[in-house]
């Protein structure tokens, strides 16, 4: 299969992916509130979250069962039934059948991941991953403005019933055209073996301080991005420049980053890429720092959001493709769902420590310490080292 092709259907599973993400997590809290859901009970809407958090429980039998492509196809059904039945709930009052829907959606989404990413670490072949997460990156935003923002709008011009039975037809659409992708051979090993290759891959040498890596390499962009809105607010900015800026043309310069990041990891290598874009990630902190010291005005709060988001772009695209490299195509779905845990670690403990800490110390101070912050990830480059053996293009 061509690489071209390749990536058409790398883009179509991660808007797959996306959309179901941004239907929870933008378009829910907006749809009970409009029907004047109590706060309490649309701050429990996070705990739907979970089995995004928690998917590497039963990522192994995703990786011991079944096909990937039969996998995705059965999780986007059920999340079309599942939106399908929203409607069906009194909004004012979600009971426990709403609930158990709403946890339906997302236990099949989180499913639905575990096998996106596993069939696409075994559809590339070294040297396609940077370009390849590129494209995966910038699918999977563009979904999160279709299944947030856009279908917000939508509910505007139709209602929100209608707005439901679109989402679940594209849903539908989009498992009608999974169903069409080919078939990546997976070997299912017997159990024994399985758990054996396991604890081996466990077991590499360096492997605690690799995993200690995949930790700590983003934490200085985890710890900045939840204190930048406030930061927006508290400087006079409105609500408004807030949507337009830092988060629609935001997402428009990360895809861009993503893009170029993925072109960039795939030409000069993934070791090479993961310092090189990371250091333009951690860099760009100190921009945000400089404008929070120096007072600076709405253009240099402007360009400090869109480098920001450019360069984040970039060390993402270098970051997802290390995590791909390492995973074996064996155990792709279990070894891919650990990974992806830790990062989401990181993002949640720095995101609830960040809050407090800029408080303590102020805003300039704060974005100073995230750029401090990412440096870590670079002591444990010689370790990591070992475990890429890419071919730069």
């Amino acid at each position: 299969m061509s690489t071209r092709r390749k990536l058409a259907w790398i883009a179509l599973l991660y808007f797959a992916e996306g959309f179901p993400f941004g239907l929870v997590v933008d378009n829910l809290p907006v749809y009970f509130r409009a029907h004047g859901v109590s706060l309490a009970a649309i701050g429990m809407l996070s705990v739907l979250g979970l089995p995004w958090s928690l998917k590497v429980l039963w990522a192994p039998l995703v990786d011991r069962f079944g096909v990937h492509r039969r996998w995705i196809t059965s999780a986007l059904l059920v999340m079309a039934l599942a939106t399908l039945a929203i409607p069906l709930a009194d909004p004012t009052a979600p009971g426990a059948l709403l609930w158990a829907v709403l946890a339906c959606l997302t236990i099949a989404s989180a499913t639905q991941d575990i096998a996106v990413d596993a069939y696409t670490i075994g559809l590339i072949v070294p040297g396609e991953e940077g370009v390849a997460n590129g494209v995966r990156v910038s699918a999977y935003r563009a979904a999160l403005i279709v299944g947030g923002g856009g279908l917000v709008i939508l509910a505007g011009w139709v209602g929100w019933t209608p707005l439901f039975w679109i989402a679940a037809a594209m849903l539908a659409a989009l498992a009608a055209a999974v169903w069409q992708m080919p078939a990546v051979p997976v070997a299912h090993q017997p159990a024994a073996a399985w758990a054996r290759a396991l604890l081996a891959w466990l077991a590499r040498p360096g492997a605690p301080l690799v995993l200690l890596f995949v930790l700590v390499y983003k934490l200085g962009d985890a710890s900045m991005g939840p204190m930048v809105k406030p930061f927006w607010l508290d400087r006079g900015l409105s609500v408004e420049e807030i949507g337009f800026v830092s988060i629609t043309l935001g997402v428009v310069a990360s895809v861009a980053g993503a893009l170029v990041g993925g072109v960039a990891t795939s030409r000069i290598g993934i070791f090479r890429a993961l310092w090189a874009l990371g250091a333009l990630q951690a860099l760009s902190n100190l921009g945000y720092a400089g404008v929070a010291a120096t007072g600076a005005g709405r253009p240099a709060i402007y360009a400090a959001s869109l480098v920001e988001s450019f360069t984040g772009g970039l060390g993402t695209a270098a970051f997802l493709a290390f995590l791909m490299h390492i995973c074996e195509r064996e155990q792709a779905a279990t070894q891919y769902a650990l990974l992806s845990a830790l990062f989401g670690l990181t993002r949640s403990l720095a995101g609830a420590a960040s809050g407090f800490a800029a408080t303590g110390l102020g805003y300039a101070a704060y974005f100073a310490l995230t750029f401090a912050l990412a440096l870590p990830a670079y002591a444990l480059l010689p370790w990591v080292r070992r475990w890429v053996h890419d071919r730069p293009q």
